[in-house]
C-alpha cells in the first residue's frame, strides 16, 4: 500500500510511504515533490506515481513548482525517485497561453503555475495523463524517462450551444438549465482514468472545475471596507500581495457603479489595478439586455447575475494580449478605465468526457447529468423515494438547500472508475455536491448509455454536522475503486466508495440486468 503524505508546510516536500497491506507495517518512505495529492501504482507493480500539485502559500508568496514523482518500488529496501518536471516549458508561457492552457498566477513560471491533480496511467505502463485542473489541461508523462512529454490543452465549452446549458442562479429556487450565449465552460477535471479499446487508450475524466482563491480569508488582502461618511474617510486599501482570488459573480463584475463599492467586501485588488470597472459586449449579450455601457438584465439574479466566473479572461485584448479599455459609457478609448468582456468563462463541465491519448474530445455528456437531476426519473435515498428536483444541485454538507451549487460547479462530477463486466465497459461517476454514484456503459465511447443512479442520503432537510450523521447516508463522493468479479471475495463486481463529508466507505454489490 501507497500512501501520499502532505509536509507541514504543505509548501514543503512532502513523501511517499510504502505500508505491507497485510499487517501496515511500514517497510519504506522517500522525499517526493510539494504536496503530493493523488498516489497510484503503474499496472506492472513497478512504479508509484504521485501528482505533487504545488499549491501556493495562502498568501501567495511561495509557490513551489508542480510536478510528477515516479518511485520505482522494484527494491523496497532501497527506494528511488524520478520527478517529471514543467521547467522545459517555462520558455513556452506564450504559446501554451494561445493553446488555452491557463497560465495565470501572479509572478509564477510555468512549472509553478502547472498543478497536478490526479493520474491514468496506460494498461502496458508506459504512459502517464495527469490532470492540470486550474489550468484546464493534461500532462503526458514518459514513464521511462520520468519526462513529461506534452502539455494538451483541453478547450471551452459553448453554453451558448444546445445540450451545453446551464442553471446559472442559486437564489432564484427553480430549475432554470438554458443555453447562454457568451458564457463558456472550462473542463478542468479532477479525477482521471484510462481504458483500451481495440488496442488504443481512452481517457475519462470528471469535470469538476476549480477555482483559485488564496488569501481569502486575510482581512489584509481585501483590504478595509471604504466609508466616506466618516471626516476623515476611511479608505480601502487592499494589498495584492496577500492572496490571489479569481473569483468573482458577474453582478458585481459589471455594475454600472464600478469597482470600488466591493473594495474591503470580495474585490480582488488584482482586478482593481486592472481598471475600475468592466462592461459586458452588447454584441454578444444583447440577449440579456446589455446595451453600450449599461448590462441590462443580464446582471439579474435570476439571469447571470450570481454566476461565478473568472475575472482573469474573457475580456477584449490586443495583440500582445493586453486588455482594450473602456469608458464607461463603452467607448474603446486608451484613455479608458473599463475592461469588455465579451466571454464570460464559469468554472467546471458538470460533465464527463471521453478523450484519446493526445486530448481530442471523443464525447461530452454536456448538460445530462444536470438534465437528469432535474428529471422525475431521478431519485434520492437508499430506498430510491425523494424526488432528485426537490434537492436538485444541493451541497452535500448542505440541508434543505436546493440550487445553492448552481451559481458555482452544479453537481460537481469529482470521482469516477472504470470497470470492466461480462466484457463490456461501464464508468462509475461520483457527484461530490449531489452526492451519489452514476453508472455509464461506455463500450461504445461515442455513443455512452446511462445505466444507473443510486444515492444513499436519506435526510436532505437538515444541515448534516459531525453529531447528526447516523441515519444520513454517504455524503461526498471522492475516491472510487471497482473490483471484478475474478477479484471480488463475494464473487460478484464490487465499487468502493470513499465519502469525504459523511467519513464513511460504502461497499456496493453491481448487479447486472440478464436482458
Amino acid at each position: 500500500m501507497a500512501i501520499a503524505v502532505e509536509a507541514d508546510p504543505k509548501t514543503d516536500n512532502g513523501h511517499v510511504a510504502i505500508y505491507q497491506a497485510a499487517d501496515l507495517s511500514l517497510v519504506n518512505s522517500i522525499q517526493v515533490g510539494a504536496q503530493p495529492d493523488m498516489i497510484t501504482f503503474t499496472p506492472n507493480g513497478e512504479t508509484v506515481l504521485t501528482a505533487n500539485e504545488g499549491e501556493p502559500s495562502d498568501d501567495y508568496s511561495v509557490d513551489p513548482e508542480g510536478s510528477i514523482s515516479l518511485v520505482d518500488i522494484r527494491d523496497l529496501e532501497n527506494l528511488s525517485v524520478a520527478t517529471a518536471d514543467f521547467n522545459a516549458f517555462n520558455t513556452q508561457a506564450d504559446s501554451l497561453k494561445t493553446a488555452g492552457v491557463r497560465i495565470y498566477g501572479p509572478g509564477a513560471s510555468v512549472a509553478q503555475d502547472l498543478e497536478p491533480e490526479y493520474i491514468a496511467v496506460s494498461a502496458n505502463s508506459q504512459t502517464a495523463w495527469v490532470t492540470l485542473q486550474e489550468n484546464n489541461a493534461l500532462a503526458k508523462v514518459d514513464i521511462a524517462t520520468a519526462t513529461v512529454t506534452d502539455i494538451l490543452p483541453l478547450g471551452e465549452i459553448d453554453r451558448g450551444a444546445e445540450g451545453f446549458g446551464i442553471d446559472t442562479s442559486d437564489d432564484d429556487e427553480t430549475i432554470n438549465i438554458k443555453t447562454w450565449p457568451g458564457v463558456v465552460g472550462q473542463y478542468q477535471p479532477d479525477a482521471i482514468h484510462a481504458y483500451t479499446l481495440a488496442g488504443k487508450t481512452l481517457l475519462v475524466t470528471a469535470n469538476e472545475g476549480d477555482a483559485r482563491a488564496w488569501g481569502e480569508d486575510n482581512a489584509a488582502y481585501w483590504g478595509e471596507e471604504a466609508d466616506d461618511e466618516v471626516d476623515p474617510p476611511v479608505l480601502c486599501e487592499p494589498d495584492a500581495s496577500q492572496g490571489f482570488v479569481e473569483e468573482f459573480r458577474v453582478k458585481h463584475l459589471v455594475h454600472a457603479s464600478g469597482f470600488a463599492r466591493r473594495c474591503g467586501d470580495d474585490l480582488p485588488p488584482q482586478l482593481a489595478e486592472m481598471a475600475e470597472g468592466a462592461l459586458l459586449d452588447p454584441t454578444v449579450f444583447g440577449y440579456c439586455g446589455a446595451v453600450a455601457g449599461d448590462p441590462g438584465n443580464c446582471r439579474a439574479d435570476d439571469v447571470l447575475g450570481r454566476l461565478n466566473i473568472t475575472w482573469t479572461r474573457g475580456y477584449k485584448t490586443d495583440a500582445s494580449g493586453a486588455p482594450l479599455m473602456y469608458t464607461d459609457a463603452g467607448v474603446e478609448d486608451v484613455a479608458g478605465t473599463h475592461l469588455m468582456y465579451d466571454k464570460l468563462y464559469s468554472y467546471g463541465g458538470r460533465s464527463f468526457s471521453i478523450w484519446d491519448e493526445d486530448g481530442n474530445q471523443i464525447f461530452d455528456s454536456g448538460d445530462a447529468i444536470e438534465r437528469f437531476l432535474a428529471s422525475d426519473d431521478c431519485k434520492l435515498g437508499s430506498d430510491r423515494a425523494i424526488a432528485c428536483a426537490d434537492y436538485f444541485n444541493s451541497g452535500h454538507d448542505e440541508g434543505d438547500a436546493m440550487d445553492s451549487r448552481s451559481d458555482a460547479k452544479g453537481p460537481e462530477p469529482e470521482g469516477l472508475t472504470i470497470g470492466r463486466i461480462q466484457g463490456q465497459t461501464f464508468l462509475f461517476l461520483g457527484l461530490e455536491r449531489m452526492g451519489g454514484i452514476l453508472v455509464y456503459n461506455i463500450t461504445d465511447p461515442r455513443e455512452p448509455v446511462f445505466q444507473d443512479y443510486l444515492n444513499s442520503r436519506n435526510t436532505w432537510d437538515v444541515d448534516p454536522e459531525a453529531g447528526n450523521l447516523d441515519g444520513y447516508g454517504d455524503l461526498g463522493p471522492e475516491g472510487l475503486v471497482f473490483i471484478s468479479e475474478e477479484e471480488s471475495p463475494t464473487g460478484e463486481p464490487l465499487l468502493v466508495v470513499g465519502h469525504e463529508v459523511s467519513g464513511s466507505t460504502a461497499v456496493y454489490a453491481v448487479q447486472v440486468s440478464k436482458e
